[in-house]
């Protein structure tokens, strides 16, 4: 059986990403405060922790070290953490959490639950569209003001 524990303090995020990740097997818990998780932690080692970066309280960057440093300390096992990001910028902060993935939002079922995946069966994902797109300028010829002729 898979536990997930999602850490965010709008009621309507957490049901989206119930109903993506919810399967035969699954189960999804809910906290609405990054304070919550460890406790929640403690209380039932999840398979995954999903972290929005937005939370109201102790937001997901903060939570994300909070466990990391427990980790460190030996105070819990390791667990995943993924984190929802609001902007291409806040990549920065998931990689200075030590998170093993991200995804930007909005959020769709295929990223999500390929992300899920690959967290609990111990990998990494990290969503590349923040990547900025290519832009492919061609050379231009040479001009008597370049060459000072």
């Amino acid at each position: 059986m898979t536990d997930v524990l999602i850490a965010s303090d709008a009621t309507w995020f957490q049901d989206e990403i119930r109903s993506i990740l919810t399967a035969a097997g699954t189960t999804v818990r809910a906290v609405r405060a990054g304070v919550d998780v460890l406790p929640a932690i403690h209380d039932e080692l999840p398979d995954l922790v999903i972290l929005d970066l937005q939370i109201g309280n102790m937001g997901g960057m903060a939570t994300c070290l909070d466990i990391r440093l427990e980790e460190g300390a030996g105070r819990v096992d390791h667990v995943p953490v993924l984190m929802l990001l609001d902007r291409r910028a806040d990549v920065f902060l998931a990689r200075r959490s030590d998170a093993e993935g991200w995804l930007l939002k909005p959020l769709d079922a295929i990223r999500l639950r390929r992300a899920a995946a690959a967290l609990i069966g111990g990998g990494t994902y990290f969503d590349d569209s923040y990547l900025p797109h290519p832009v492919l300028v061609a050379p231009r010829a040479a001009t008597i003001s370049d060459t000072g002729k």
